[in-house]
C-alpha cells in the first residue's frame, strides 16, 4: 500500500522551484544524517509513496508542494566526498551508513505556511507539529495526507492549476478544466477589481 511523508528541505539548498527545474524534475535526496530518518527511507519508503515537500530553515516554513519517491533507497553519494559538508569519514562503500531516495515533482502549489497548518484541528496529530519535533522526514496518515491536499487546493490558498489567465493591460481572460476553480478564480479577481469575462465554452 501506498504511504505518505513529509520531507523537509533547506529552500536555499533545494527548493521546490529547483526541484521542478531539475532533470526529469527529480533530485535525490541526499545530505540525511538522522539514524530514523535514514530507517524510514530504507525499511519504509517505496516508489510512488506521496510527499508533502516541506521548506524548512527559512522565513515563511510550510508545504510547497506535492512530490513522490521515485526509486528504493540507496547509498548516499555526499557522505563519501571530503569537500561535502555532509562527508563522513567513518562511513565505507563497502558499508555505507547513509542512504537517500530519489524525489519526484508532482506539482509546485502555493505556500500552506506552518503558522496556518498550527491553527488547523485536521493538522493537529500531524508529527511535524509535536513540540520538540525535529526530523527532516515524517511519516504522514493518509487522514493528513488529503486533508494537507485538500488545504493546497482550497480557494485561496492554490496556484489555480486547472486553470490558465491570460492579462493584457485591465483585461483578463480565463479559460479552465472546472467549474469550481473558474468560479473561485473568478471571485478573487473580482475582488480586486479586475473586469471579467468567463468564456465557459472552454470548459
Amino acid at each position: 500500500p501506498m504511504s505518505f511523508w513529509l520531507m523537509k528541505s533547506d529552500p536555499a539548498e533545494c527548493s521546490i522551484d529547483d526541484l521542478a527545474a531539475a532533470p526529469r524534475q527529480t533530485v535525490p535526496w541526499f545530505g540525511v544524517r538522522n539514524y530514523q530518518a535514514r530507517n524510514f527511507m530504507r525499511d519504509d519508503m517505496q516508489a510512488g509513496d506521496g510527499v508533502l515537500f516541506y521548506h524548512s530553515s527559512c522565513p515563511e516554513p510550510g508545504v510547497a508542494g506535492l512530490a513522490e519517491v521515485a526509486s528504493r533507497a540507496y547509498p548516499d553519494a555526499t557522505q563519501f566526498d571530503p569537500r561535502s559538508p555532509y562527508h563522513d569519514a567513518k562511513s565505507t562503500r563497502e558499508k555505507p551508513r547513509w542512504l537517500l531516495v530519489d524525489v519526484k515533482l508532482r506539482r509546485k502549489t502555493a505556500l500552506l505556511p506552518l503558522k496556518r497548518m498550527r491553527e488547523l484541528p485536521q493538522l493537529q496529530t500531524m508529527l511535524l507539529l509535536r513540540p520538540g519535533s525535529r526530523l527532516s522526514i515524517t511519516p504522514v496518515t493518509e487522514a493528513e495526507w488529503h486533508a494537507v491536499v485538500e488545504l493546497l487546493d482550497a480557494p485561496g490558498t492554490t496556484r489555480w492549476s486547472g486553470c490558465a489567465a491570460a492579462a493584457t493591460g485591465g483585461d483578463v481572460r480565463l479559460t479552465g478544466t472546472s467549474s469550481a476553480y473558474l468560479d473561485a478564480v473568478i471571485d478573487k479577481l473580482m475582488d480586486t477589481g479586475c473586469e471579467i469575462t468567463s468564456e465557459r465554452d472552454a470548459i
